[in-house]
């Protein structure tokens, strides 16, 4: 039941979501004397009839709700939306640039309310994502439509770090909804006009705003401006963004818009690296409130607990993102039914992710789910390698649910591990760190994605000229062209070569699964190093 004493908790104290339901608020005193108006013992909560409950609590979920379904409806519509516009390039960024702006942006936003207030910042975030809905609804170009994404990316990144520090308890449940439908509605949609994905978002955020102008009144912390501004890290959020972008751009382009030796992929990839030093610098030297302290990485418990996490979020958003893909190619699928197939991914996560907290609800324990869901993420990561165009579209589902209930169990556990490995006053850092981490993961991981699948056609053009394609039908199925004319392929009437192109895909895929195993394998690894001792338990 919801409690009608809706109030903040402390912005310090909740972990940037970023596309999980991955935090848990706990609010603490900020110890350090950052300036930030931080009360000790939260304000007595306001009374409010049970209309204007309903109300607010109406529009929270509206907010959230467009925010996760923008992380789930684009993976279907991706063929569509390429092919529209005759390019390919830079694809996989549609998702990537949302994902990782959305990391970014969020502790921003929580420190700018403290400035001016929860309130305001919340309906600027969602007068923000509609703005940049209709951007990504007017798009004219792939390059524009990936601009428009990394503002609403921006924007989503205050709606869910406000919306759980304001109501944290109806996160999980908008996020688990969003997550079920999203990738039907955007794979009819795509059938329909991929450009409904993002109109779809203007009558939703238009109740949500005005629902919360009208009804959402909070205790809004106020922080003087000048206090607040030296509170932000701006030179680690910029750091680490500049490291990430430069090396994922430097992968990007290697192999298909430059050669790997190309001063321009190098040169991205060593600066990119170089940048890891300075985020480094900046946090010890520099940063008042430091985006990552660097303090939280001395236990190996506390590294292996954000290894799990990063793990996680690299390989469970990769399910969802690329089976869509799998499908649409080695099966024919439509992108409806490519979003209806990959169902059993998210029902598989949101029930056992009931069932893990449940279990640690009654239990107290948590390092179990941890061996099991970093165990089982890997097993069915694994099972996605032996996907061909002739598997069963059982072992497709069995695929998804082994991987599924892995992740589904991931989403909480190696949090409550790391705040109860580190002392009271630092859970706030850890929780915010663990977020960060898991957050920029997930943008990395469609990238790094993309880029894997796009050299394995690269590579496989040869194998089609040898299986007697024109070299011009081949072209149309090579590097970044794939995933572009994916659709294409229901069309393509010579048997034998529609079969070729199919095994290049499943070929491709295959090369990027493995990728992801290893990474999910990595998690096992670091799930297994996880400090086992009496206190290993919480207090219910």
């Amino acid at each position: 039941m919801v409690s009608d004493n809706i109030r903040i908790n402390s912005c310090s104290a909740v972990s940037n979501p970023g596309v999980s339901p991955s935090a848990i608020s706990i609010p603490k005193q900020r110890s350090q004397d950052n300036g930030i108006e931080e009360p000790a013992v939260p304000d007595s909560p306001t009374k409010r009839s049970t209309f204007r409950v309903a109300a607010i609590l109406a529009g929270l979920n509206l907010a959230i709700f467009i925010a996760a379904l923008e992380g789930t409806t684009i993976a279907p519509a991706i063929a569509s939306i390429i092919s529209d516009f005759h390019s390919a390039n830079g694809y996989q960024w549609i998702g990537g640039s949302y994902l990782l702006a959305n990391a970014a942006a969020g502790p921003i936003w929580v420190t700018i309310s403290d400035i001016w207030g929860r309130k305001p910042v919340i309906l600027t975030s969602v007068i923000f994502f509609f703005c940049a809905s209709i951007v990504c609804a007017k798009a004219t170009s792939i390059e524009m439509l990936i601009i428009g994404r990394a503002f609403q990316g921006t924007a989503a990144g205050g709606i869910l770090m406000l919306v759980l520090s304001i109501q944290s308890d109806i996160f999980k449940v908008m996020w688990c909804l969003a997550g079920g439908i999203g990738p039907v509605i955007g794979g009819a949609l795509a059938e329909y006009n991929w450009r409904w994905i993002f109109w779809i978002n203007l009558p939703i955020s238009g109740c949500a705003f005005i629902l919360l102008l009208i009804f959402l009144n909070v205790h809004n912390p106020r922080t003087a401006f000048l206090e607040g501004f030296k509170a932000i890290d701006w030179l680690g959020s910029l750091s680490i963004i500049g490291l990430t972008l430069m090396l994922l751009l430097g992968l990007d382009f290697g192999g298909t818009i430059a050669p790997w030796s190309s001063p321009k992929v190098v040169c991205l990839i060593v600066v990119g690296a170089l940048m890891s030093l300075v985020f480094v610098y900046v946090e010890k030297r520099f940063a008042r409130c430091p985006l990552m302290p660097l303090g939280i990485f001395k236990s190996r418990s506390n590294v292996a607990c954000v290894l799990v996490g990063f793990a996680h979020g690299f390989v469970f958003i990769a399910a969802e993102y690329y089976i869509p893909l799998q499908l649409q190619s080695t099966k024919e699928l439509s992108p409806l039914h490519a979003g209806l197939f990959t169902l059993p991914i998210v029902v598989g996560e949101g029930v056992m992710g009931i069932v893990a907290g449940f279990y640690i609800h009654y239990t107290g324990r948590y390092l179990e789910l941890i061996y099991a869901g970093c165990t089982l993420m890997a097993i069915g990561t694994g099972m996605y390698i032996s996907l061909e165009a002739d598997s069963s579209f059982g072992l497709f589902i069995g695929s998804e649910l082994v991987g599924g209930f892995g992740a589904g169990m991931l989403f909480a556990p190696p949090l409550i591990a790391m705040q109860n490995l580190v002392p009271q006053e630092d859970t706030a850092t850890a929780t915010a760190t663990f977020g960060f981490c898991r957050a920029i993961a997930t943008a990395m991981s469609i990238v790094i994605g993309g880029v894997v699948f796009q050299n394995g056609m690269e590579a496989r053009v040869k194998y089609l000229l040898a299986e007697g394609l024109p070299l011009s039908l081949a072209e149309q199925y090579s590097g970044q062209e794939a995933a572009a004319n994916v659709l294409r392929i229901p069309d393509i009437e010579n048997i034998e070569h529609k079969n070729a192109i199919k095994e290049a895909y499943a070929w491709s895929l295959s090369n990027m699964w493995i990728m992801f195993t290893v990474v999910a394998v990595l998690g096992v690894v670091a799930g297994a190093s996880e400090k086992k001792s009496g206190n290993d338990t919480i207090n219910n």
